[in-house]
């Protein structure tokens, strides 16, 4: 799976909501491969979003319509300074419900030292962590850059994900979670979209 990223400050989240409902509603049907989208501002203005595609040439062929361009072109007026992207080739999802109907969504950014250990454990003991966390819905994790990340996770609802954070996990989620925050050279950041936008074909 390929993904995208995009990231920059916005001066009004409902223009940049209405612009991407603008996209699906008449550019989405011509995007062979669009698997869907997913984006919010957080508190202090800052827009993510995940555009996520079954590869990269359908990816490309979407960026090389015409009116793929003059979208952009407007929609990118309604960002302050810069907006940057990021590009991952080999990102991975584990849903162990229904991500599309996720209350909350925690972007987690940051640097690793082995990024194919991390995606290995990213989807490591899957059926454990639903019967831990089934306030999880899912994950999609991108790897790009010089062991750059990008991880989504799709939680049911906000309280629910604060109190799932402060429970006890077993021995071998434990062991799981202190591995990779040792791959670690960064502090990760976090980004909370308290209203997600999730869109899909």
């Amino acid at each position: 799976m390929f993904v995208q990223i995009i990231q920059g400050h916005v001066r009004d989240a409902d223009q940049v909501k209405a612009a991407l409902d603008q996209w699906v509603r008449d550019l989405s049907p011509g995007a062979s491969g669009w698997i869907g989208s997913t984006g919010g501002v957080t508190d202090d203005g800052e827009f993510i979003g995940l555009a996520c595609f079954t590869d990269l040439t359908s990816a490309r062929d979407n960026s090389d319509r015409p009116e793929q361009g003059q979208w952009w072109e407007r929609t990118s007026q309604l960002f302050d300074g810069e907006v940057t992207f990021h590009d991952s080739w080999n990102a991975v999802t584990d849903n162990h419900g229904d991500p599309d109907r996720a209350g909350f969504v925690q972007i987690m950014q940051g640097k690793g030292s082995d990024h194919d250990r991390a995606m290995e454990l990213m989807v490591d003991h899957s059926d454990e962590w639903a019967r831990f966390r089934p306030d999880i819905l899912g994950t999609t994790a991108c790897a790009y850059g010089d062991g750059e990340y990008t991880v989504a996770v799709y939680f049911t609802n906000e309280q629910e994900a604060r109190a799932g954070e402060h429970k006890k996990p077993p021995e071998d989620l434990a062991e799981q979670m202190s591995e990779l925050r040792h791959l670690n050279v960064q502090q990760p950041r976090y980004l909370d979209l308290h209203h997600p936008w999730i869109q899909t074909p």
